[in-house]
């Protein structure tokens, strides 16, 4: 196959917040190395109006057009020339939910105001890997699947198990539904348009995990391990080389092993409550002091809480902060233990909160079996990370590697990372 001679790649990231894009080119000189030319993130703002009644309260569900929507802004915002010049692209999304369309009339072309755009015609809305209808009893109803991985709700097949039984009143699993095994890197098709100025015929890598994507941008070494705190938190290391997982699901293992690139595997420790449970505490702050009659900033609690913990470097309070449960503890409460009168100030609270995230994610995936594993270092990112000294001060005692922060992990730049790789390698050929 002859090679283009554009050297540019985009990289998409559907996340469930936001959506972002990324152009990347190979270092001048060092092909090795890679340049971000221009980023553009938006809001994903996508929460469904009107979700499924019979889905309850446990129900989450996104339109896919607002998705769509805050893609095309980003695409806007980036420069044209560069567009025109993009020889592949990379697409990463949200892992494990579950979209619908109808064949052939999933989307529409139409002339937008600066540029042809696509629309979802007969698409159903995204259930997200954060939709909690199926409940314990019915996940153990489920076969037993075929795989080191378990179920959990949120997950596709157990959302289409869930359709099956409560709406579409099918008998077996639909297994044309679902997507073909193909490697990463390898091309999916080719875009049927001209797309802000990006070539019709451009090929379009096949999808990623944002998990693995994520990784992939900024994992240096094999020996590095990467920790991303934000709304959630995951932990993930490259397991060694030959490794294989035991191919029966244990729901109760607080570990997961991934598929990874050139065939290997990550192991990752991904604890529901990282961020939220901090954006939790100061929610209930505010409401407690609205009760009381005062008004507060959220930015302002939140400084005052970080600075007042900073100041309070230990404790003998104990939080246990999974309000969230986890995927192998669905049934997990938060709890507050060895309270005592010297130990309810605002940075005991704080920094017995902090710590007990972080000691929470340990207790999934230690020190220990991280240096079993070979890691050598770790990586720290992430929005709640890199915001909260107090948080970093805590993953460095329960993790005393060293550390390196700044580098945020980035699923966009590690799909067009991917693609670029693939096509330098190609050329190299």
């Amino acid at each position: 196959m002859a090679m283009n001679a554009r050297s540019i790649t985009l990289g998409i990231d559907l996340g469930t917040t936001s959506v972002k894009a990324a152009l990347l080119e190979a270092a001048p000189g060092d092909p090795s190395r890679f340049v971000v030319l221009a980023s553009c993130a938006r809001a994903a703002r996508a929460e469904a109006v009107t979700q499924s009644a019979a889905a309850g309260p446990q129900g989450q569900e996104q339109d896919v057009s607002r998705t769509i929507q805050a893609l095309h802004e980003c695409l806007a915002a980036l420069p044209r020339q560069q567009l025109r010049e993009v020889g592949a692209i990379g697409v990463s999304g949200q892992m494990h939910g579950v979209v619908f369309w109808k064949t052939g009339q999933g989307c529409e072309w139409t002339e937008g105001e600066a540029a042809p755009v696509f629309e979802p015609r007969v698409v159903s809305h995204l259930v997200t890997w954060q939709d909690g209808r199926c409940s314990g009893e019915f996940l153990a109803s489920l076969p037993q699947p075929e795989s080191h991985l378990s179920v959990a709700t949120g997950f596709g097949c157990s959302t289409i198990f869930w359709l099956l039984k409560n709406r579409l009143k099918a008998s077996g699993f639909p297994v044309h539904l679902l997507p073909d095994i193909a490697e990463p890197g390898s091309v999916a098709g080719r875009t049927s348009h001209t797309w802000f100025e990006i070539p019709k015929g451009t090929e379009v890598g096949v999808a990623l995990g944002d998990l693995q994507a994520s990784v992939y941008s900024c994992m240096a070494q094999r020996t590095d391990a990467v920790l991303n705190i934000s709304t959630s938190v995951q932990l993930a290391a490259s397991m060694p080389s030959g490794f294989q997982p035991v191919q029966t699901p244990d729901p109760l293992a607080p570990v997961a092993y991934f598929p990874y690139f050139d065939r290997t595997y990550l192991g990752v420790a991904a604890s529901l409550n990282g961020g939220n449970v901090l954006a939790t505490f100061v929610h209930m702050l505010i409401q407690w002091m609205a009760d009381l009659g005062l008004e507060v900033e959220e930015s302002t609690v939140y400084s005052h809480m970080i600075q007042a913990a900073a100041q309070q470097e230990d404790t003998c309070l104990t939080i246990t902060p999974t309000v969230l449960g986890e995927r192998h503890l669905p049934d997990q409460l938060a709890s507050v233990t060895r309270i005592s009168s010297s130990g309810l100030s605002l940075g005991h609270v704080t920094r017995a909160l902090c710590r007990g995230i972080v000691q929470n994610l340990h207790s999934m995936l230690s020190f220990q079996r991280l240096k079993e594993w070979g890691v050598e270092r770790v990586i720290g990112s992430g929005s709640a990370l890199s915001r909260n000294e107090v948080l970093k001060q805590e993953v460095q005692r329960a993790f005393p590697f060293p550390w390196s922060f700044g580098q945020d992990v980035d699923a966009a730049v590690g799909a067009a990372l991917v693609m670029l790789r693939r096509n330098l390698n190609q050329k190299e050929a």
